[in-house]
């Protein structure tokens, strides 16, 4: 572990530990889990498997829906079946302009797209979830799309496992343990790799015939981030592949001192 990636993995423990649980919130957290069950991958469920998922009765988890409805934040799609309403829209346009972060970024990241013409991102550890905070698109015809809120789980891509090992070790090793059950021991070495080099790469695992990098940003305080590149894999040759790692890196260490200075 090199000295500069264990500083960024030394954040403050807030943001990558789970909080206390709340006393005296049971229902309010499952109808808030209730709704954040619902995802890209799957933008519509009945009740039944809602209910599976937040661990309540079908009941119970009927009023919640009902409650949801009421406020227009769930609605009925095909039979027996809810998804999640256009009235949800602003809180994630509000999430994305209250993260500093993202307009503290955003310049440096549009700079990196133009110059290696492949779609920029900035992805962020939320819980098991590497979270997309922003992302700046290529202007090229073929190009990795990859929208703002879409998440992939820690360990799986360049993204996953560069935040994934940046995490301190002891949340790092237990966030791993069932990724290393799942998928073998190789992974371990692939964040050892990323710790010791400060980039992590991935080639077909998430998307088939992309390629991806990912490099750390450091932000004292802050929950762990990187910067990651994502295009054709049959385009980018190697000596590309190389010139965007290095690249990146030093776009990631532009946005820390804009970070910095914006925090003095």
């Amino acid at each position: 572990m090199t000295p500069a990636v264990s500083a960024a993995s030394a954040v403050d423990g807030s943001a990558t530990t789970a909080p206390r649980r709340t006393p005296g919130a049971s229902s309010s957290r499952k109808v808030l889990q209730l709704l954040l069950a619902f995802s890209e991958s799957r933008w519509e469920a009945s009740v039944a498997e809602l209910a599976a998922t937040i661990g309540t009765p079908v009941a119970t988890t009927y009023r919640y829906v009902a409650l949801l409805k009421e406020l227009q934040l769930l609605e009925e799609g095909r039979a027996g079946h809810y998804h999640l309403t256009s009235q949800v829209m602003p809180l994630a346009r509000a999430a994305q302009l209250a993260n500093d972060l993202v307009r503290l970024a955003k310049p440096s990241m549009e700079e990196a797209a133009r110059e290696l013409g492949e779609t920029v991102m900035l992805f962020q550890q939320f819980g098991d979830a590497a979270v997309c905070a922003d992302r700046v698109e290529c202007d090229r015809a073929m190009r990795f799309t990859f929208e703002p809120g879409h998440s992939l789980p820690l360990g799986l891509g360049a993204s996953g496992k560069m935040l994934l090992a940046l995490l301190p070790e002891i949340e790092r090793d237990r966030r791993l343990a069932p990724i290393v059950e799942q998928r073998g021991s190789f992974v371990r070495d692939e964040l050892k790799h990323a710790l010791e080099n400060r980039f992590s790469v991935s080639s077909g695992e998430i998307d088939e015939g992309v390629w991806a990098c990912s490099v750390p940003v450091q932000a004292y305080g802050r929950r762990p981030t990187v910067l990651s590149l994502a295009g054709p894999a049959a385009r980018i040759t190697e000596e590309a592949r190389r010139t965007a790692i290095t690249a990146l890196q030093g776009y990631a260490t532009r946005i820390q001192r804009t970070i910095s200075s914006y925090s003095l």
